[in-house]
C-alpha cells in the first residue's frame, strides 16, 4: 500500500497549513468522487491524483471526453522554456500581452517554482516518465493510437462466466445499435436479441467475429430459433435485411473505417505495455455523443471481463478515471455506458480495481452510484441544488456527516481548495491540491495529439469487406469447381448449422471439404378401404456417401427444413469428386424408383381391428382407447339383440299375470263364502233347543221336533267343509301361477346373460393389422444433390 500525495491542509485564512494530505492506494478500491464547477481546480486535482497513482506503479485507464487528460503527456523534466514553447496557447499569450517565447518562459518559471514549492522538481518528472507508458487512444480516428473496437469481436478467453460474457455482448450490441439510431432494450428489442445471439453463438464455438461478418449473418443467420419462436416468425427476413442495410451503412462510410483500425481492446496490453504501468488515455473529444457512448460502453465491458479474470486483492491493481461522467451515468436514463459503470462501482473492489468519477454536475449522476463511493473530494459548486445532491449522497455513503458544517465549508472554498471525506472517517478535511507535474494547458488539438503519438505502431486497417478464406490445398480427389449435375436435379449446400448434419456423417462445425449426398422428401399415403383409413405421412432422408449404385436401405431418416439447404455456394470450398454418376439423369431416375420400391417394401402402419364388430382403430389411437370403443360397440349390439326378446317375454308375462289375477280373485271369493257358511243356521237352531229345554216351557214333542232340526245343522257343517276345500284349491292355483311368472323371469335373465357374454367376447377379440403401401401411394416430391461439409 502506497500513500498518494495530493496536497496539504489549509487554515481558516486559506493558507497552507503544512500538513501533507496523502491517501492510501487501498482507499480507492472503494472508489472516489471528485466534484467541482469549472474553474474550481477539479481537472488539476484529477491530473495530480493520476500522477500519484502512476508513481505508485499502478496503471490507469482514463476516459477523457473533453481532452483535458491528454495534458498528462506534457511533462518536461528540464522545465525549459523551449519545452513549453510548442504547447502554450497563443490566446493565453495574447491575453498576457506577451510573445509566445516570453509566455513560454513565464510558464516554465511558473511550473518550476510551483513544483519547488511542493518539494518536487525535474527529477520527479523524469522518474515518472521513465516508469510509465503514456498513450493517447483515439477510437474512430487515426490521429492518436486508434482502437479497433469493431474490426474484431474476439471471443473472450480465460473465463467460463456466461453472465460476464453476456454483459460484454450487451454493451457492444447496445452501443452498435445506438450508432444507427436504434434505441434497443436488451430484453425486448429483436435487433438486440438477434445480434446478441449471433455473437454468443460464435463465441461459444470459440470463433472470433468481425463487424462485416456479423452484418452478413444478420441477413442469413446461422441459427434457426430465437427463444421458442422460429427465426422467421420472430424476425422476418425482410426486416432482417433492413437491419443489415442500416448496419452496412456504417461499413460503407469512409469515416467509420477508422473504427476497425488500430490495436485491439486487450486490457493486459493496454494497462501494462512492456510490463510498465500505463496512463492509457482514451480521448473522445472528436466523437459524437452516440459514438462516445459506443466506445465507452465497449471499453468498459471489456474491462469488466478482464477484471473478473483477476484474483482478489485488497490493494489497488488499476484505477479507472472517468472525467465529466454525467452523460454516461444519468439518474433515470439507461445509456449503454450505465450498466458497466454500475457493475464496476458495485463489484470492482474485490478485484482491486478503483473507479473515480469526476463531474461538474452531481445532480446529473445516478444517486446509487454516488453512494458506492468511499472517498469524496468536493470543490466549489455552481448551485445550491448541486450542493444538496452531493450532501445527500455523502450522507447515504457515510451516514455520520455533519451536513450543515460540510455545506458551509463547501460554500467558502476557493480555487484549488477541496473538502475531503475519507472512507471510514467522520470528520472531513479541507486541503489544497499540490502542483501538477504535467503542464495544464487545456485540451490538445488533433495535430498536437498526432505529433505526440507519431511513430507508434498501429495495426493495419481491417478491410471493409471480410477477407475471403484462403483457398484450400486440393487433394487428388478434390476440385475447386462444383462438379456437373444432371440438369433437372437441384443442387444445394447443407447449412453447417443444420441440427442433423452430424448424424448423417457431416461435420457439425462446417469445413471447406464438401462431399455429395442425396436429400429426399417423399409423400406416403396409407389407404385401407375396409377400415375407412387414410393416413398421410412425409418421409425425409439423406443418402450419404453417394456411391455408384446407392441403396435406399442405407438412407438415414432426418427431419430437415428447407432452410437447411442453401442455394448459394460457400467461398473457398473443395469438392470431393463423386463416385456416383451424378451428371446422368438415369442415375436420379433410378434413385427415385429405388426409394419408392424400398418404402413400399419396408414401410407399414399398424392399426387395431375387431373383425366381428367391423371396427378399426383411428391413426394414433392406443389399444386401450380402441378397446373402449369396441366395448361400446358390443354393448350397442347386445342392446339390439335384447330388444328382440321383449315381444316374446312380454306376451308370456302378460298371460301369466292375467291368469294370476283371475286366480287371486277366485281365491278371495272362496274365502268370503267360507266365512259366511260358518255363521249360518247351526247357531240359530241350537239356541232354540237349548233355550226351550232349559226354560221348561215346551213339551217333549216340541223339543223333539226342535232336536230333529239338528240334522240340518250337520248338513250345513258338511257344506262348510267343501267351501274350505275350494279355498285351498284356489290358493294352490295362485301359488302355481306365481311360480310360472318367476320361471318366465328366470328364462329372460338366462337369455340376457348369454347375449351379453357373447358380445363381451367379441369386444375383446382385437388383433393388430399392418397396412402397407401400394406403388401409387408413394410420391418423391423432392430429390436434390446436397454438398455436405465434412471437414
Amino acid at each position: 500500500m502506497v500513500d498518494l500525495f495530493i496536497g496539504e491542509n489549509i487554515t481558516a485564512e486559506h493558507q497552507r497549513g503544512g500538513t501533507r494530505v496523502a491517501l492510501p492506494t487501498a482507499d480507492f478500491t472503494t472508489h472516489g468522487v471528485i466534484v467541482g464547477m469549472t474553474g474550481s481546480g477539479k481537472t488539476g486535482l484529477g491530473v495530480v491524483l493520476v500522477e500519484e497513482v502512476l508513481r505508485s506503479g499502478v496503471p490507469c485507464l482514463l476516459i477523457d471526453p473533453k481532452g483535458d487528460l491528454t495534458n498528462l503527456l506534457l511533462t518536461f523534466p528540464d522545465l525549459a522554456p523551449a519545452d513549453f514553447r510548442p504547447w502554450v496557447n497563443a490566446s493565453d499569450a495574447q491575453k498576457a500581452g506577451q510573445s509566445l517565447d516570453d509566455f513560454a518562459a513565464a510558464q516554465a518559471k511558473t511550473w518550476t517554482d510551483g513544483l519547488a514549492g511542493w518539494g518536487l522538481g525535474g527529477a520527479d518528472i523524469s522518474a515518472l516518465r521513465a516508469a510509465t507508458s503514456f498513450t493517447i487512444y483515439t477510437p474512430g480516428s487515426t490521429v492518436g493510437v486508434p482502437l479497433n473496437l469493431v474490426g474484431s469481436l474476439r471471443a473472450p478467453t480465460g473465463t467460463a462466466d456466461a453472465e460476464l460474457v453476456h454483459d460484454e455482448i450487451e454493451g457492444f450490441v447496445t452501443g452498435l445499435l445506438a450508432l444507427v439510431d436504434i434505441d434497443a432494450d436488451p430484453l425486448s428489442s429483436r435487433e438486440h436479441i438477434l445480434l446478441s445471439n449471433l455473437i454468443d453463438t460464435a463465441w461459444q464455438q470459440g470463433r472470433d467475429l468481425d463487424l462485416p461478418t456479423l452484418v452478413g449473418q444478420v441477413a442469413d443467420p446461422p441459427v434457426r430459433k430465437l427463444g421458442v419462436f422460429d427465426l422467421d416468425t420472430f424476425f422476418p427476413p425482410r426486416d432482417r435485411m433492413d437491419l443489415a442495410v442500416r448496419l452496412n451503412g456504417l461499413l460503407a462510410s469512409s469515416s467509420f473505417a477508422a473504427w476497425s483500425q488500430g490495436v485491439p481492446v486487450d486490457l493486459d496490453a493496454i494497462l501494462r505495455p512492456g510490463g510498465k504501468p500505463a496512463a492509457a488515455i482514451v480521448t473522445l473529444a472528436h466523437l459524437s455523443d452516440q459514438e462516445r457512448q459506443f466506445a465507452v460502453s465497449l471499453i468498459l465491458s471489456k474491462l469488466v471481463t478482464w477484471m473478473r479474470r483477476q484474483s482478489g486483492t485488497t490493494d489497488l491493481r488499476a484505477l479507472v478515471y472517468l472525467d465529466e461522467v454525467a452523460g454516461y451515468l444519468p439518474p433515470t436514463a439507461t445509456p449503454p455506458t450505465k450498466k458497466p459503470i454500475m457493475l464496476l462501482m458495485k463489484q470492482a473492489r474485490a478485484f482491486g480495481v478503483g473507479v473515480v468519477l469526476a463531474t461538474q454536475n452531481p445532480v446529473d449522476i445516478d444517486y446509487k452510484a454516488l453512494t458506492n463511493a468511499g472517498t469524496w473530494v468536493v470543490g466549489r459548486l455552481q448551485t445550491e441544488r448541486d450542493k444538496a445532491r452531493l450532501l445527500d449522497g455523502m450522507t447515504a455513503a457515510a451516514g455520520t456527516v455533519d451536513v450543515a458544517a460540510v455545506g458551509d465549508t463547501i460554500s467558502g472554498l476557493g480555487k484549488r481548495e477541496f473538502v475531503l471525506r475519507r472512507a471510514g472517517k467522520d470528520r472531513p478535511e479541507v486541503f489544497t491540491s499540490r502542483w501538477a507535474m504535467s503542464y495544464l494547458r487545456g485540451p490538445l488539438d488533433r495535430d498536437q495529439i498526432r505529433s505526440l503519438m507519431s511513430g507508434r505502431e498501429v495495426a493495419p486497417p481491417a478491410s471493409a469487406e471480410p477477407a475471403a478464406p484462403a483457398a484450400p490445398a486440393l487433394g487428388s480427389d478434390e476440385t475447386s469447381v462444383v462438379p456437373e449435375v444432371a440438369a433437372d436435379t437441384p443442387v444445394r449446400w447443407v447449412d453447417p448449422a443444420a441440427p442433423w448434419l452430424a448424424s448423417v456423417g457431416g461435420a457439425a462445425g462446417g469445413g471447406t471439404r464438401y462431399e455429395a449426398a442425396a436429400v429426399a422428401r417423399v409423400r406416403l399415403r396409407f389407404d385401407e378401404e375396409k377400415a375407412d383409413l387414410v393416413v398421410d405421412q412425409e418421409w425425409e432422408a439423406v443418402l450419404f456417401p453417394l456411391v455408384a449404385q446407392p441403396s435406399a436401405s442405407t438412407a438415414v431418416a432426418v427431419d430437415y427444413d428447407d432452410r437447411d439447404l442453401r442455394e448459394a455456394a460457400p467461398t473457398g470450398a473443395a469438392y470431393a469428386l463423386p463416385a456416383a454418376p451424378v451428371k446422368e439423369r438415369r442415375f436420379w431416375t433410378a434413385m427415385r424408383r429405388d426409394l419408392a420400391d424400398h418404402l413400399v417394401r419396408s414401410r407399414t402402419v399398424e392399426i387395431f381391428a375387431n373383425r366381428d364388430l367391423k371396427v378399426y382403430s383411428r391413426p394414433g389411437e392406443t389399444r386401450d382407447d380402441f378397446l373402449l370403443r369396441c366395448t361400446a360397440a358390443a354393448d350397442a349390439k347386445a342392446d339390439e339383440q335384447a330388444a328382440t326378446l321383449r315381444a316374446k317375454y312380454e306376451a308370456r308375462a302378460k298371460t301369466v299375470r292375467s291368469r294370476l289375477q283371475d286366480a287371486e280373485d277366485r281365491a278371495e271369493l272362496a274365502r268370503d263364502r267360507q266365512r259366511s257358511s260358518r255363521l249360518s243356521e247351526v247357531a240359530h237352531v241350537a239356541g232354540d233347543v237349548l233355550g226351550s229345554f232349559l226354560g221348561g216351557r215346551s213339551r217333549a214333542s216340541a223339543l223333539s221336533k226342535a232336536a230333529g232340526s239338528l240334522g240340518g245343522i250337520a248338513s250345513r257343517r258338511g257344506r262348510s267343509s267343501a267351501a274350505s276345500d275350494r279355498v285351498d284349491a284356489a290358493e294352490n292355483k295362485v301359488g302355481q301361477l306365481q311360480q310360472d311368472l318367476a320361471d318366465v323371469e328366470a328364462d329372460l335373465a338366462r337369455e340376457l346373460t348369454a347375449i351379453q357374454t357373447a358380445w363381451d367376447a367379441k369386444a375383446a377379440a382385437v388383433e393388430t393389422v399392418e397396412v402397407g403401401l401400394e406403388r401409387t401411394d408413394v410420391q418423391v416430391t423432392q430429390l436434390v444433390l446436397a454438398w455436405l461439409p465434412v471437414g
